[in-house]
């Protein structure tokens, strides 16, 4: 029998596209950049400057710098911060860590895990998804196990361990389209 190919291109697929939000497990090899990653060859990303948390709490959708949600702007100043499995800090974060991490930043505390995120705020229609909104999608297993935020105009940023740093890709890409489950809206 020859199952042991066909395996390995599967599991190989998972590790490459998993938010492993799962504590315990040691941290993988840090990815290496590739032709087209964000960054050259050997070029490790400086974390950016933490933004100074508001004095009150925002709500997730108050509009602010030029009508982009606050929250929204705060999330694009990570671009860049390595993937950690696991990581829900500026030294590295997985997708579910990512969007707490963010979240926390303007007053608004969530839960830990993607599945649990995936339960929080007002079921949002593909169609009426906005900037600000939490969006799913399933990768390593059935339901939502992938979380980005939404930053308008059809896209999203979110901690992917493919390619190993927060990014912004297209909701609707050949990759994240087909694996999209569900958006959330926090109030």
């Amino acid at each position: 029998m020859h199952l042991s190919g066909p395996l390995l291109i599967v599991v190989l697929a998972a590790s490459l596209t998993a938010c492993a939000a799962r504590g315990g497990r040691p941290d993988p090899p840090v990815p290496r950049p590739f032709p087209g990653a964000a960054l050259p060859p050997g070029a490790a990303p400086s974390p950016p400057v933490e933004p100074d948390p508001p004095s009150a709490p925002v709500d997730a959708a108050t509009p602010t710098l030029g009508g982009a949600p606050q929250i929204v702007a705060m999330a694009l100043g990570y671009r860049g911060v390595p993937y950690r499995n696991g990581g829900s800090d500026p030294s590295g974060f997985d997708c579910s860590g990512f969007m707490q991490y963010v979240f926390k930043q303007v007053g608004t505390l969530l839960p830990r895990e993607v599945r649990d995120q995936f339960q929080l705020g007002l079921v949002v229609d593909r169609d009426d998804i906005e900037a600000g909104d939490l969006v799913f999608f399933e990768t390593v297993s059935r339901g939502a196990s992938h979380v980005g935020l939404a930053i308008g105009g059809g896209e999203f940023v979110h901690a992917p361990s493919s390619r190993g740093v927060v990014r912004v890709e297209r909701l609707t890409s050949s990759y994240w389209g087909q694996r999209y489950v569900g958006a959330r809206r926090l109030k």
